[in-house]
Order: structure tokens, then C-alpha cells, then sequence
């Protein structure tokens, strides 16, 4: 398969002609010169240099964003445009995911970084890591994984969540000069940086994770090929900010949030779990095991396991500054959306006595007392209030019944 690659994203302009494994022609500058005076003559030379024929290219894979506005509408125009007259399809190439992939095989944690103004920056966490075979080999490709996907980011929070990994970091992207200092300053993982020939957009990485996006049907015609902006203009922006800030997203929880977990832990709780027990929790069948974000961070969590028909919630907790926002009810709210299906009928937990605020929550979430266990808790010795919630049946189907 031959694709013609554009990226026009950041201050770097790139083309490139991949086929299959191997890299046709690429042509990079990275100068004063806008995309609209380089882009095309670029394409122009590489193409003549390599007496290429664009008719027989089999796609175009650009990088789609996110980046500068002017920089993305430019190569999506140039790509749109020689879509249409080629008729050829289009493969939209997150720029933050081509840029990590061209550390390919990179075992640390790869943290491409494009300034986006205003201390914050275009990011994402990728790594590779290789799968182990049931012989217990290892593969021979490595694994391109996304440990966070792309996104805007301030960079205060971006350093927070990479101290949270506790692993080393290697950076690229043009936000690195910006925002250098910045990270030897309050960085408390061991981190480099990519060395020049890697450490900005390429064309050839688009292409080849363009194949890749092609094989697996990830590809459209050129008319409706859009660009993600991320940020798509100061009004939608905090329209979003507002949203995204009143109400909390809850999603399954992942290896990856382990560290999170318990790091939160050490801070809200005096008998804290290790991340070796949170993890070990997620990987058992019989476990619920749920993060709360808001804001972009993570506010929250929730641990449960269930027997029968019962779900125990064997951990709750939500950070001191996104509580009573919330994120706690969202958790709880999710919970019995995951055991309705299940055939779960009812679901426990214990509080300590003396926690007000909380016994308030579970009693507006429907919970009713059911007992107390006497000097439960330590560190201060305090009775556990025993609570319980019975879930409304789910009813059944007959499939019989239904016609298509």
C-alpha cells in the first residue's frame, strides 16, 4: 500500500510517500515560512524528485489534529483537495499519536508536547510495551499502547499526572523549549528528551500509522474529512470548561489508574491501600472497580465486590476539593447501572458513625441502616454504621417477543 502523508499541525511543515514498510521520500522544514507558501511546492519537488505518480497512491494520511488552527486547516484543504481530484480517501492521523509513534519500540512513557498558549499544551501518554506469548516469550513487535489519549492539558496537571506514574518520561513537541524549565522545576520522575531527528511532527510516522489506521477501516472520503481543533474557538472552550467542571464523567477503572488510586488513598486514609492491592483487586472476576474524573483530573474512585446477588462497595472516596460537586452520587449512581444487568438486587456498605456528611449522601442515595458493628474502625476506634440499598428488578425479555 502507497499513501501520500501531509502534516501541517505545528510550526514543523512535513510530507512524506510511505509504501508498506519503507519510506518513499520525505521532505520536513522547519522554518519562518507559513504552510501555505511551503506545503504544495514541497509535495511538488518530493514527487518530481522520486518521479512519483500521485494517481498511484492508494490513500492520503494526515495528520488531523490537534495543533495551530492555521496549520491544520491548510493541510486539510491541501489533503481534501487532492482527495477529490485523485479520488482517493482520507486517513485522519491524531497528531499527538503519529508524534509518539515515532519512538517506536520506546518502553518509557512518551509524552509528546505542543504548546497550545495560555500554559496549557496538546498531549497525550503512550508507550510500547511486548506481549508475552503463552510460552511466556515475548512478541516480536512491540505494542503501540495509549495510556492517555490526546487532549489539552494545563501543564501544572500534566506534571501531576506524570509524578503520579512514578515512571521515566521521555519528551518531544515543540512545548518542550516552552515549558523546560518548567518541568526540571517540579518533575519528580526520572525524564529526557528526544533527540532532534524525532523530536517534532514527521510525515513518514503519519504514513505508517496511516497504513496501519487504513488496514483496519479507519479511513473516509475526502469530503468529509474534518480536522479536531480540540479547541475550537474561546467560546466553546469555556462552554466546555463549564460542562466539563458541573458535571463528573465515571468510566471503568484501568491498570493504568492504580498509582492514582493510591496515591489518593495515602492522602484521605490513615490505613491506606498499596497500589499492589488496588491492583490486585481490579484483576479479580468478581470486583467493580470505577474512576470518577472531573475537570480533566481524576476526583474519585469506587472499589466493590459482588457475591450472588450483592455488591459490597469496599472502598469510596472522592478528593477533598471536588467533594460535595457530585462526584461521590455519580459513583454510586454508576455502580447500580453496573449491577442492574448482573441480576444484582442489593448493595452494602459500612460508614464510620461519626461520618455525617457521608451517612448524608447514602441516605439521599436511597440507603437505610441496617445495624452497627461496635468499635469497627481504628485510628480513631469508631462504630461502623452498616447501610444497605435494594435495587429495583430488571425486567426480563421474552425474545421471543421481539421482531425486527
Amino acid at each position: 500500500m502507497k499513501v501520500l502523508a501531509i502534516d501541517s499541525s505545528g510550526l514543523t511543515a512535513t510530507v512524506a510517500i510511505v509504501e508498506d514498510d519503507q519510506t518513499i521520500a520525505e521532505y520536513t522544514t522547519n522554518y519562518k515560512k507559513t504552510h501555505s507558501q511551503t506545503l504544495l511546492p514541497m509535495i511538488d519537488e518530493m514527487v518530481k524528485m522520486v518521479d512519483a505518480d500521485l494517481a498511484s497512491i492508494d490513500a492520503i494520511a494526515v495528520s488531523g489534529g490537534p495543533g495551530s488552527f492555521t496549520g491544520l486547516r491548510i493541510g486539510s484543504a491541501t489533503a481534501k483537495g487532492l482527495g477529490l481530484a485523485l479520488g482517493k480517501p482520507l486517513i485522519h492521523v491524531p497528531t499527538v499519536e503519529a508524534m509518539a509513534y515515532s519512538m517506536y519500540g520506546c518502553e518509557d512513557i512518551i509524552c509528546p508536547i505542543m504548546d497550545a498558549r495560555r500554559k496549557q499544551v496538546y498531549t497525550g501518554l503512550y508507550s510500547f510495551a511486548y506481549g508475552e506469548k503463552e510460552d511466556g516469550g515475548l512478541y516480536d513487535e512491540p505494542e503501540f499502547r495509549i495510556l492517555r489519549p490526546q487532549t489539552a492539558v494545563a501543564v501544572e496537571e500534566l506534571i501531576r499526572q506524570l509524578n503520579i506514574y512514578r515512571r521515566r518520561v521521555v519528551f518531544l513537541g515543540d512545548g518542550v523549549p516552552v515549558y523546560r524549565e518548567m518541568l526540571a522545576e517540579r518533575l519528580e520522575v526520572p525524564y529526557y528528551f528526544a533527540p532532534a531527528f524525532v523530536n517534532r511532527q514527521r510525515a513518514a510516522a503519519v504514513g505508517t500509522l496511516g497504513i496501519r489506521y487504513y488496514e483496519a477501516g479507519r479511513y473516509e472520503n475526502a469530503a468529509e474529512f474534518r480536522p479536531e481543533y480540540l479547541r475550537k474557538s474561546q467560546a466553546e472552550r469555556e462552554r466546555a470548561e463549564r460542562e466539563e467542571n458541573t458535571v463528573p464523567q465515571v468510566r471503568r477503572m484501568t491498570k493504568e489508574d492504580g498509582a492514582a488510586v493510591a496515591e489518593m488513598e495515602h492522602q484521605l486514609f490513615s490505613d491506606a491501600w498499596s497500589e499492589k492491592s488496588v491492583l490486585e483487586t481490579l484483576a479479580q472476576p468478581n470486583s467493580i472497580c470505577l474512576i470518577v474524573e472531573k475537570a480533566g483530573r481524576t476526583a474519585g474512585y469506587l472499589l466493590a465486590y459482588t457475591a450472588a446477588d450483592e455488591a459490597e462497595i469496599a472502598r469510596i472516596a472522592v478528593m477533598k476539593e471536588f467533594q460535595r460537586q457530585g462526584a461521590a452520587r455519580a459513583l454510586l449512581t454508576e455502580l447500580e447501572t453496573v449491577c442492574a444487568p448482573d441480576g444484582i438486587r442489593r448493595i452494602l456498605l459500612d460508614v464510620r458513625s461519626g461520618n455525617g456528611p457521608a451517612r448524608k449522601l447514602y441516605e439521599k442515595a436511597g440507603f437505610k441502616e441496617d445495624g452497627i458493628r461496635q468499635r469497627f474502625y481504628e485510628d480513631p476506634v469508631e462504630d461502623a454504621i452498616l447501610m444497605s440499598r435494594d435495587l429495583p428488578a430488571v425486567p426480563t425479555v421474552n425474545r421471543a417477543e421481539i421482531s425486527i
